[in-house]
């Protein structure tokens, strides 16, 4: 893994995707086209760099909201990427990495949330988890509302170990750690964190590995995986290495990437529509240096 791979600034963004000023950077240039079907407004944005040209699929309207089809293209895998329920450290700010914190009762509110939304999606083969308390109970309630799967538990799609910031709340830790805080900072992907933390780049090797198993495992099928933050933002940045940043990933928000082969694509992104009613949290610690 190269040390120059650059990891990118985050902005807020809402869901499905949709860009904040400030504007981009003049380095990128947009071109779109707007259409309407079947009642939604879509927009396709098309985001063009020196060096090359990737394409996003804005809409109004939720994918799965839309989505008529029941049968996954047999070409690819199409993966359910959710982020698990919150947690008193996230709603504390306080950073969790490999320590092993469960729900409370507001995440548990938005797993069964999440959960009653994806039970209406058809043929779903398999759900996946991380081997952590916040993202296995997440993914347990998910799996009974699918028909009762069993959830098969993958430990490289833990949340990136942080560390000795691991523990601290975001707020106080340079203060408390210095030194781990200042690698935390620093945009070497190579970068190792004080007291056992992951550079990005072996954050980055793990967690797209795994996916790639999954995906290979379950062509022409649909699944569930369930995870954290700084894994789904990782994911973005294989999906999108020359796009902007995917902004925060909030807890249990939805998104759903097609995998063939070395070809990822992001179907939709950030859906958090589900929570219309449970509410979700705008802060919070989510893995990494501007996180919610």
């Amino acid at each position: 893994m190269s040390a120059l791979r650059t990891w990118r600034s985050i902005n807020p963004v809402s869901q499905p995707i949709h860009f904040h000023s400030p504007p981009p950077p003049s380095r990128f240039t947009f071109s779109g086209a707007k259409r309407k079907t079947n009642g939604a407004q879509r927009l396709t944005l098309t985001c063009h760099t020196h060096t090359s040209t990737t394409h996003l699929l804005i809409t109004t309207k939720s994918y799965m909201a839309e989505s008529d089809s029941s049968v996954v293209n047999p070409t690819y895998a199409e993966i359910i990427v959710v982020r698990h329920g919150e947690t008193e450290w996230n709603h504390d700010g306080r950073i969790q990495g490999h320590l092993d914190v469960e729900l409370n009762e507001a995440g548990r509110q938005q797993a069964a949330a999440v959960a009653d939304r994806l039970s209406r999606e058809p043929n779903i083969s398999a759900v996946y988890s991380s081997d952590l308390k916040r993202a296995f109970e997440t993914a347990q309630i998910i799996a009974t509302s699918c028909g009762g799967l069993e959830v098969s538990k993958e430990p490289d799609l833990r949340e990136r170990h942080l560390g000795d910031l691991q523990g601290l709340v975001l707020r106080e830790a340079a203060k408390l750690s210095k030194k781990a805080y200042q690698a935390f900072l620093s945009h070497r992907t190579n970068q190792e964190i004080p007291g056992g933390g992951e550079s990005l780049d072996r954050l980055y090797e793990r967690c797209t590995s795994s996916l790639e198993r999954i995906g290979r495992k379950h062509r022409g099928e649909r699944v569930i995986v369930v995870t954290h933050g700084g894994v789904i933002r990782t994911l973005y940045e294989r999906a999108c290495p020359n796009g902007r940043s995917g902004g925060k990933v909030l807890n249990t928000s939805i998104n759903i990437f097609h995998l063939d082969g070395d070809k990822w694509t992001i179907k939709s992104w950030g859906d958090v529509s589900h929570l219309n009613q449970t509410g979700v949290l705008e802060s919070g610690f989510g893995g990494d240096r501007t996180s919610g």
